[in-house]
């Protein structure tokens, strides 16, 4: 990246555009042109003329075509760009190299469980789970006896928490709505950071908990129970059951203690929301190399958000080490293209209304953006909502766009931290997971600090590299993975950001 003074930001050569770093008046030079009318922070600037129907380039990638004439210095954005179909070249595996991975004896760690099974944890949780919305309230309830004082005495346990959702019934009995569903239920189940987890069903609801436990592995343990509302007798008498298996659960999970655990445990969620132009240029690529580096250390690192990499896939496809594993991003496309069109609706439907106040025109341009939180190493894999992740390195995840529903199927595949990119300002946790808050400029950052974890801003302003900044965020997941609390922890987020992703109609 470089600067053309101090107003804007050249993302390559070959672009026609280039980003305001603040406002720009009218008739003010940069770039070798004048503006012509007022700029937005983070909007584009024309840097030569720009036909109409020829395509507008950043990143040296098309974004988007001009729908009129576009002059000199004339801002760029929704009103003169759109969306159009173009060939893209995948041309699997063409980017693959070798990783040069940091030497076993020399790679970090961090202080975390240890699972019986082997597995690394980062926080000590017990679960209170539902297979539907009907037996919501009641597991709040539960949950809710172990708020406050309740837990001294087992210092080693970070909480108690009760996952809601609105899903679970009125819904197809198979296929792929439930099919997601059961997969999220129990990689939750399983999560390494939940010590334990109490399923509550209420007994009648077409996500049946004998039907999830058959068809998903799960078996009823000391750390691993279920019951439905209806065969305990009613509300009173399964929140008293509920409250008494917890306490159960307690002393054996208050045994857990941290030690130290190779970086190479941590399954790190990729994430952005609230995003703006910014995004692309700050946070997005320093996140992608804290990412390079988890690689590098022999973790893994996980995008998901497909909407949200569509027009970018081809810069992912290159990366795959096999065209089979690029062919499996590509299907995915297609499904989201095919999902899209059934439903009546449109890939472009991205970027928000605050997106595009942050000067994001397209979701070709959006997704350039967001495609850099994967940084720069080998796509070693591609996983269906919620499943497992079984490979190290970096690896993609179908999710939807959408935040909360995004996040929830990373964790239910194993994530144990997150990171979480925003421009316009997220707030966002994700219990039973730490989430970190990366803000792309400074003026964000200082306006909500209480939320922000990191000012990537400071690449903007030209006071850190993104290599700098990537190293500062690795250092921060350490922590954070260690038990420093993140923003979020320290506010109380996390229970009600639990959103299975609800594919298929509702009945």
């Amino acid at each position: 990246m470089t600067a053309h003074g101090p107003l804007v930001i050249r993302l390559h050569d070959n672009d026609n555009v280039v980003v305001a770093r603040s406002e720009i008046l009218p008739g003010v030079a940069v770039a070798d042109v004048a503006t012509t009318g007022d700029v937005p922070a983070g909007h584009k600037i024309a840097t030569r003329a720009i036909a109409a129907g020829e395509a507008v380039l950043k990143y040296d990638q098309i974004i988007g075509f001009a729908t009129a004439d576009i002059a000199p210095g004339e801002h760029v954005h929704t009103h003169n760009v759109e969306v159009r179909d173009f060939e893209r070249d995948y041309l699997f595996c063409q980017d693959m190299r070798n990783v040069e991975m940091v030497p076993e004896a020399a790679r970090a760690t961090f202080q975390g469980y240890r699972r019986p099974d082997g597995r690394a944890a980062t926080r000590n949780y017990i679960g209170i789970l539902t297979s539907v919305n009907c037996s919501a309230t009641v597991a709040r309830y539960i949950a809710d006896q172990f708020r406050g004082p309740v837990l001294e005495e087992f210092p080693n346990v970070d909480g108690v928490v009760a996952l809601t959702h609105g899903t679970g019934c009125g819904m197809a009995a198979s296929g792929e709505g439930y099919d997601a569903l059961q997969r999220t239920l129990a990689g939750y189940s399983r999560h390494a950071n939940f010590h334990g987890v109490l399923m509550v069903g209420l007994g009648c609801e077409a996500n049946q908990i004998g039907a999830l436990f058959e068809n998903t592995g799960l078996a009823q343990s000391e750390t691993m129970h279920a019951m439905t509302i209806q065969d305990t007798g009613g509300t009173t008498k399964t929140v008293r059951e509920g409250v008494a298996r917890v306490r159960e659960m307690l002393p054996e999970a208050n045994r857990f203690a941290r030690e130290t655990v190779p970086a190479s445990e941590l399954k790190l969620g990729l994430e952005c929301g609230g995003s703006d132009a910014y995004s692309g240029i700050s946070a997005n690529p320093s996140l992608g190399a804290a990412a390079d580096l988890l690689v590098r250390h022999g973790g893994t690192a996980c995008l998901a958000e497909t909407p949200e990499i569509y027009g970018a896939e081809h810069l992912l496809t290159r990366r795959a080490v096999s065209e089979e594993v690029g062919r499996k991003l590509v299907e995915k496309i297609r499904w989201w293209e095919d999902y899209t069109r059934r439903n009546k609706g449109e890939m472009n439907n991205n970027p928000s209304p605050g997106n595009k106040a942050g000067g994001l025109t397209t979701i070709l341009e959006k997704s350039l953006g967001a495609a850099a939180k994967g940084g720069t190493t080998n796509l070693v894999d591609v996983y269906a909502y919620a499943e497992e992740m079984t490979a190290k390195g970096f690896v993609f995840m179908d999710t939807p766009g959408y935040d909360p529903a995004s996040v929830t199927g990373m964790v239910a595949g194993g994530a144990n931290i997150v990171c979480f990119t925003t421009g316009r300002g997220s707030v966002f946790g994700c219990k039973p997971v730490p989430s970190l808050k990366l803000a792309t400029n400074s003026t964000m950052y200082h306006r909500m600090e209480e939320d922000m974890d990191v000012n990537c801003g400071l690449v903007v302003d030209g006071e850190a590299s993104v290599a700098e900044m990537g190293e500062q965020i690795f250092n921060t997941i350490l922590a954070t993975a260690s038990g420093a609390p993140s923003k979020s922890e320290a506010l109380g987020f996390g229970d009600d950001e639990f959103v299975p992703w609800t594919i298929g109609a509702v009945m």
